[in-house]
């Protein structure tokens, strides 16, 4: 994959439209507080070319969500006109439901989240003069043809070919290390989803049998939920604190913590793939494929450990602290963007399409408070 930049791609559409200004504020005595009543009633500054740079980064990559989700949705999830696209699919659901009876409800309701939040971004950038993200000129790949699927949309990302990492299961378990500290490796919940390429929705109506078979997809989709939702709980909070604008930390801290809600959701309902009864489980037509029964694997893997578990932070001269993991500024867009694209979720993609991706997560990467 080209992970470059280009130059051209990254400058495009970042100029800053003129902001609000802090407008008057009254006599030069006026109190902090009085301040920061004006700063909090959105007359702030206007936004930085760093801002308006995070703010990009952020909508493609809930644009980015969205598109997914909705796959998701479109087979696995509750079909109404808040989340319009697909009839779901039955066998799918029920594997899905065999993790928790929730599950559709649960997709319905992330899928809607990550809708509101790039067309807030955008509206939001609009509204202060610049460029919003579009993508549309990127939906170029095909779509599942099972049963329930928009089988003739064409999507910006692709769910049946994922290499899933699920070292954020240890990741929250550990109460010695941090990613941010030392950089240490983490071991793979489930080490054979993080090789090859694994579907997480039935590709067609063939994948929908045997039960083992579309039971091993349903599963690979729980923990690639709780990957993908993981990134989202650490981004926001590592780039808040690059802003400079106060309302646009506001946007960043008040939209992370539902990335939070969701991950933990997703945490919980993995771990049902990982016990008694659902497992261990062998995929019968892709026997490289295994869910392990991780209730025996020792305290760092056990499927109820879904709270992060204290670790070290900031300094190992400090007590241990339960955390967002991790949280580390440097890089932090350009991570995510290279973790998306090792997941497999942008195979078959076109060279613009990572130029631009990696555009956007540089210019993110290079904004200054």
């Amino acid at each position: 994959m080209k992970t470059s930049t280009s130059r051209r791609a990254l400058l495009k559409g970042l100029a800053v439209g003129a902001g609000a200004g802090v407008g008057t504020i009254g006599a030069l005595n006026v109190g902090l507080l009085n301040k920061t009543h004006v700063l909090a009633q959105g007359t702030s500054p206007a936004l930085t070319k760093g801002d308006v740079a995070i703010l990009r980064f952020l909508a493609a990559v809930e644009i980015l969500e969205t598109d997914f989700w909705q796959q998701y949705n479109e087979l696995g999830g509750i079909q109404d006109s808040e989340v319009p696209g697909g009839s779901g699919n039955a066998p799918y659901t029920k594997a899905l439901e065999n993790l928790d009876e929730d599950m559709p409800q649960y997709i319905h309701d992330n899928t809607e989240d990550e809708f509101t939040h790039f067309t807030f971004i955008d509206a939001y950038l609009a509204s202060k003069g610049a460029e919003p993200v579009n993508l549309d000129r990127f939906r170029t790949l095909p779509s599942s043809q099972a049963t329930g699927a928009q089988k003739n949309k064409r999507r910006l990302t692709n769910l049946m070919q994922l290499t899933v990492d699920t070292s954020f299961w240890t990741r929250y378990r550990s109460s010695t290390k941090n990613p941010d500290i030392d950089h240490p490796t983490f071991p793979q919940a489930v080490p054979s989803l993080d090789v090859g390429q694994h579907p997480a929705i039935p590709r067609n109506d063939g994948d929908l049998t045997p039960a083992k078979h579309i039971q091993a997809i349903a599963n690979t989709a729980a923990f690639h939920f709780a990957s993908i939702e993981q990134g989202g709980t650490s981004v926001y909070p590592s780039l808040a604190q690059r802003v400079s604008n106060v309302e646009v930390l506001r946007i960043l801290i008040s939209t992370g913590p539902t990335e939070t809600m969701h991950f933990q959701i997703w945490h919980d309902k993995a771990g049902a793939a990982v016990s008694p009864p659902l497992a261990p489980l062998t995929d019968p037509k892709h026997p490289e494929l295994v869910f392990p029964d991780l209730t025996t694997r020792g305290p760092d893997f056990r499927p109820n450990l879904v709270m992060p578990e204290p670790t070290v932070f900031l300094s190992r001269k400090f007590p241990v602290c339960s955390i967002i993991r991790p949280t580390e500024t440097e890089g932090a867009a350009t991570g995510v963007a290279h973790f998306l694209t090792n997941s497999g979720l942008f195979i078959g993609q076109s060279e613009e399409f990572f130029d631009v991706l990696f555009g956007l997560a540089a210019a993110a990467d290079m904004a200054q408070r």
